[in-house]
């Protein structure tokens, strides 16, 4: 954030323009971040010399993140009380977690949603920041979660496990 105020009295209305285009260039990125932006942007084309670095390089981070969509998939799908659909597009993953009576009491009591209680449990015991479902419009009586698979594969499987284990801890405890 930036904010600044000059007044020109007294300068050549010439050197007042002159000045006035020198401020302005500074609100702008420079030409080699516009450079680098389109690069970015465009990409280069079949038969250019870069091309097949460009490819490859793409290919396996589309490839990183399609393994890491089906590893949350599954280990979601494979602890009891949690259902999740495929993954497809977005980079989050959407589970349904089916909670104990006793948790949803228990946040009533502190005067949070079901998903959001749990999320906040989540985030306290192990770190792992998930967005409770309640905030996407989902359908009364259902508790979700918003959970992404961005992180390192090892980064992302070991937040796993602690998600697991916390998932455990906290149904065993409003059991």
């Amino acid at each position: 954030r930036r904010g600044g105020y000059m007044e020109l009295c007294g300068i050549d209305v010439q050197v007042q323009q002159q000045i006035y285009k020198l401020a302005s260039s500074g609100l702008c990125s420079n030409l080699d971040g516009q450079v680098m932006v389109d690069l970015m942007v465009k990409g280069p084309v079949e038969g250019e010399e870069s091309y097949q670095q460009f490819k490859q390089e793409r290919d396996s981070i589309f490839e990183g993140l399609k393994k890491k969509s089906q590893m949350l998939h599954k280990f979601l799908n494979s602890i009891d009380g949690i259902s999740c659909q495929p993954l497809q597009g977005a980079m989050y993953a959407f589970p349904k977690i089916s909670l104990p009576a006793k948790a949803i009491a228990a946040a009533a009591a502190e005067k949070h949603s079901p998903d959001t209680f749990y999320a906040l449990s989540l985030l306290e015991h192990t770190g792992i920041c998930a967005i409770p479902g309640s905030g996407f419009g989902q359908k009364e009586g259902t508790f979700h979660l918003r959970m992404t698979f961005l992180p390192q594969s090892d980064k992302l499987e070991a937040a796993l496990e602690r998600f697991r284990t916390h998932h455990l801890m906290f149904i065993k405890k409003y059991t």
